[in-house]
């Protein structure tokens, strides 16, 4: 188990957006799935910003693995959510339900998280949204 991450989740599902931001180092490095990369604080701010716009989700039966020395971390889970409002280039939102497993990477640097690579399969993920 690693501390860091399991308060990165509950942060996640709490909501609190702030309390997210504040574990995050501030070189973080954010691998979108099948996306850009995006780094720095203000990039994820934004990040979540257009996620809460579209999105409701939880966190869901998490796991996570830590490496010997904690440096790096990796996490599996489902994400329960709801597509609230059309996101960019996305099939369009009414509301649609989704259960999907995801898998993370995590890079820890000083104590905070310094990199996130989410994976998950948007095939699936479209499948589910009645794409």
């Amino acid at each position: 188990m690693h501390p860091l991450i399991q308060q990165y989740y509950q942060a996640f599902n709490s909501g609190d957006r702030e309390a997210l931001l504040a574990l995050l180092h501030p070189d973080i490095v954010h691998e979108i799935n099948e996306g850009g990369v995006e780094v720095g604080i203000p990039a994820f701010r934004a990040f979540l910003g257009r996620m809460d716009r579209s999105y409701r989700e939880q966190v869901e039966d998490l796991v996570v693995f830590a490496g010997p020395d904690a440096g790096r971390a990796a996490a599996e889970f489902y994400i329960r959510g709801e597509y609230l409002k059309t996101d960019e280039g996305l099939p369009p939102a009414t509301g649609q339900k989704y259960h999907l497993r995801v898998g993370a990477f995590f890079e820890v640097k000083d104590g905070k998280v310094a990199r996130v690579s989410n994976y998950y399969n948007l095939s699936a993920w479209l499948r589910m949204v009645g794409a």
